[in-house]
């Protein structure tokens, strides 16, 4: 006899119930009727800000829709569930239907908490909860827009939801600022470090931060709707729309009516089997307080789902424990959390690694032995997300620094997941269920083991780590790995480099509908910068120019380097490391003026650091009007050209190497390349440039020049190794030229020259047979294609002087563009600034003894 499943709510983990249930009750025992509030069918809520960019809600649909014509499943949809009968085991909805029920389960999740600020429900007040809500954001910004040049946004609260709403903002051509209660963004994922590292970042988006900043009241506009907020510190801030994401409340007012037990602090009460106090209802989600707590995630409410289904077929299952691990990405910003983030084990380590200039914190909280994974915090990049959260309570093999280095730095020992570790904690799939999938049921690509396993087919990030494991067992048994760039794409970067070349598309929306594997999909943090970089050398054009713009990593978006304090560095090119004294005296007075940190760099120019946002453009107009241009210190493309004094100064010199160097580093500036590349010219055999650190090093001869390929420097550090010998400079040249663009053509995304070399068909002999002997007979292509580039060169920071619009990028706070960045502190230390240690601005506060100023500090020696 088929029983009567009634599931209150239509959401992720309702959907993921029914899908469970049904295809394990293969005998029909179970007839389930599913009642939502919403017009619609379960949708990603997730994915919730995409709606901005789709503006279909039928693209947020979960699942295959074929569900719901199941005859063991009814969706009603748009009539809420107003009254539970437990006595009589029947639900009520708004429009008068009674359900009855053998078995109930509360799906119900919970709604956006609004906190108690006068002027709360003032018209251009938002939550952001439901389609619904923010298709009625859209709605209200878009009416704004038709009357007023620029719509100021404001969002209350900071976490992973404050941010998504600031994005959505920024994506309906909204100003948006964060006001954040607590002391950093995300507060309750990430520590203060990666906290600090987020607000610089995202900053960079174009997006606003005030921290500490409680707001006490919503004043209305003289015109109606919302005007200000007024702070509990006396500030103000302006805003024409306001939206709320200050934390949810799980919905068990029907819980409560019907005298179910209920936390604490809201929930109903479950059991690990999501049984509540009445054996007749279960729940799950959001609404369920299961081991003392509410869990906002996703995956929890997953494996509370399978659960409940196992529950309902008789099964014994019991929820696991929450995976509260996080990842989110915000136009591109990586974010995630694992584990004991906050390192409160006992005797917890913690090993932290920062790159200022790339805008990237990551830490990993180790045992006391250092020897188990116990937790961590990614900011700005979290690639090593997908390998590292499956570690969890294991040992990492090696030094656990090493995971910390960036993607393509070496150093960390390879990972091999045990069969049992967690890959996708969405659908609770394992390493060996993915082995499997490849081994036992014949899947011999991604796309196939999603559809076998699930895996990755939830909030995907897991899908790296799925890839690496399906590459790994193909190539154990002897099948082609797929060499797909991601998933939006089928092709390899090189293939799809032909493709575009060919094609001769120019933007990223054309790439996506011409040789995507879905026409309407928006790409992903890796398939958008690796378009963003081929297009530049295809299609050249200014890296802000319309569409680019949202393309392109964190340090392209303002041309400059984020430093740990969120404050920029600027680098000027001295091609070859030559600078006339005038230039000097310019970059002296400049760094004077605005009181930077200047170091002499490895590359043989001059850094200033401490330079605010704002102040970019004024630092860039003076050393633009001296003659100096960008030193693409910020862009995955050539950096220096070193050189010794050579000939010229030098009694060992046998060539020109100054000059060789100036010609070589004005040739290729601004050529854009899937890793950054640095170029080296000695004088002589002494090699004082250490020439054969570099991608492309050079090196004197009595007869000419000798030609080195694939050397690099930092963590895996890589001799060049000799491609040509005593060559003229023409012939130097023109090899140089066909080996970078063949490099740049050929090689994977943030893949160095040094493994290019080691990977590309034919080795190193078959660069030579390329560049050389034009074995491809694409040379004379080459020669065009480098022609171009030098040829359509221009000053990207002239360029943007020039133009309003992409200057907009550089005012400090959306909402007032006049006010610098009041966290900026900075001590003096051997005649220059520094930024001040948390400790130093504390006790500066405390009114002790301590210097501590904004960016204008002026230092005496």
């Amino acid at each position: 006899m088929t029983r009567k499943l009634v599931v209150v709510g239509a959401g992720m983990v309702a959907q993921r119930l029914v899908e469970a249930l049904r295809s394990r009750d293969l005998e029909g025992r179970w007839h389930i009727t599913v009642l939502g509030e919403e017009p619609r069918r379960p949708y990603d809520r997730v994915a919730l800000t995409s709606y901005f960019s789709a503006r279909d809600p039928e693209e947020l649909a979960l699942g295959d829709a074929s569900l719901w014509d199941d005859p063991l499943v009814t969706l009603r949809k748009d009539d809420a569930v107003v009254g539970l009968d437990r006595e009589a085991r029947t639900v009520t909805t708004a429009r008068g239907r009674v359900e009855r029920y053998d078995h109930l389960v509360l799906a119900t999740g919970s709604s956006a908490w609004v906190p108690p600020v006068q002027g709360a429900d003032l018209p251009g007040v938002f939550v952001y909860r439901t389609l619904d809500d923010v298709a009625a954001l859209r709605g209200y910004v878009e009416e704004l827009r038709t009357t007023r040049p620029v719509v100021r946004g404001a969002v209350l609260g900071g976490g992973l939801l404050g941010l998504e709403a600031a994005g959505a903002l920024r994506a309906l051509g909204a100003q948006a600022t964060v006001l954040q209660v607590g002391t950093h963004l995300m507060s309750t994922q990430i520590d203060l470090g990666g906290g600090e590292a987020l607000r610089r970042l995202v900053n960079d988006l174009g997006i606003g931060v005030r921290l500490d900043a409680r707001t006490t009241r919503v004043r209305p506009h003289r015109r109606g709707g919302v005007g200000r907020l007024d702070l509990a510190d006396g500030a103000r801030v302006d805003a024409d729309v306001v939206v709320i994401a200050a934390g949810v409340r799980p919905r068990d007012e029907l819980a409560r009516a019907a005298d179910l037990k209920i936390g604490e602090r809201g929930g109903v009460v479950v059991d690990d089997a999501c049984r509540t106090s009445d054996p007749h209802v279960s729940a799950i989600g959001e609404v369920a307080c299961i081991q003392g707590a509410c869990l906002g995630l996703v995956a929890p409410g997953y494996a509370m789902a399978e659960v409940a289904a196992d529950r309902l077929l008789g099964g014994a299952a019991l929820f696991p424990g929450a995976d509260t691990a996080t990842k989110l990405k915000l136009a591109g910003v990586d974010v995630a959390s694992f584990g004991d983030a906050f390192a409160q084990t006992p005797g917890a380590l913690e090993v932290v690694w920062a790159d200022p200039v790339a805008g990237v914190y990551k830490k990993l909280v180790m045992s006391d032995d250092a020897r188990t994974l116990l937790g961590g915090v990614l900011v700005g990049d979290a690639s090593a997300y997908a390998s590292l959260r499956p570690q969890l309570g294991r040992e990492l093999p090696g030094d656990p620094s090493a995971f910390l280095l960036p993607e393509g730095g070496g150093g960390a020992a390879e990972l091999e997941l045990p069969d049992d570790a967690s890959v996708c904690s969405c659908n609770n799939v394992t390493a060996g269920t993915i082995r499997a999938a490849v081994t036992e049921h014949g899947c011999t690509d991604v796309g196939a083991v999603k559809t076998c396993t699930r895996a990755g087919t939830s909030c995907g990030s897991c899908l790296p780590l799925v890839k690496k494991l399906v590459g790994t067992e193909l190539t154990k048994q002897g099948i082609a790995v797929s060499t797909a760039l991601c998933e939006h794409f089928a092709l390899s970067r090189a293939q799809l480099y032909d493709a575009i070349l060919v094609a001769g598309t120019q933007s990223f929306t054309d790439v996506v509908a011409r040789f995507g594997t879905d026409p309407a999909a928006r790409g992903c943090d890796i398939c958008r910068p690796a378009i963003a970089s081929i297009l530049a050398t295809t299609a050249p054009a200014h890296v802000l120019d319309g569409e680019r713009a949202a393309l392109q990593d964190t340090n392209d978006h303002v041309m400059a380097n984020l430093q740990k304090d969120g404050s920029y560095s600027v680098v000027p090119r001295m091609p070859g490391g030559e600078v006339t004294p005038e230039g000097l005296i310019t970059v002296g007075e400049i760094a004077r003026d605005y009181g930077l940190y200047t170091k002499v760099t490895g590359g043989q120019r001059i850094d200033m650091f401490g330079a605010r946002l704002d102040q970019l453009p004024q630092i860039w107009k003076r050393l633009v009007d001296a003659g100096f241009e960008s030193g693409h210190a910020y862009g995955k493309s050539l950096r220096t050209v070193k050189s010794c004094v050579g000939s010229t100064w030098c009694r060992f010199g046998v060539q020109d190497s100054v000059g060789l160097a100036v010609m070589l580093e004005l040739r290729y500036r601004g050529l854009r390349s899937p890793h950054k590349i640095k170029l080296g010219v000695s004088g002589c055999a002494r090699e004082c440039a250490e020439a054969r650190g570099k991608d492309v090093g050079v090196i004197a001869t009595d007869k000419g020049w000798n030609l080195y390929v694939g050397g690099n420097g930092g963590f895996t550090p890589r001799h060049a190794r000799l491609l040509a010998e005593d060559l003229d400079t023409e012939t130097l040249v023109r090899t140089i030229d066909r080996f970078l663009l063949y490099y740049v053509r050929t090689a994977d995304r943030l893949q160095r020259t040094a493994p290019w070399v080691d990977e590309v068909e034919g080795g190193l002999d078959g660069v030579r047979a390329v560049v050389l002997e034009d074995s491809l007979g694409i040379c004379a292509d080459l020669d065009a294609q480098m022609a171009q580039h030098v040829a359509s060169y221009e000053d990207e920071w002239a360029a943007t002087l020039a133009d309003p619009d992409k200057l907009r990028r550089f005012d400090s706070f959306v909402n007032a563009p006049e006010t610098p960045d009041p966290s900026l502190a900075y001590t003096p230390e051997r005649g220059q600034a520094r930024p001040a240690t948390p400790d130093e601005v504390a006790a500066a506060r405390r009114g002790e003894p301590v210097l501590v100023a904004g960016t204008t500090l002026e230092v005496r020696s």
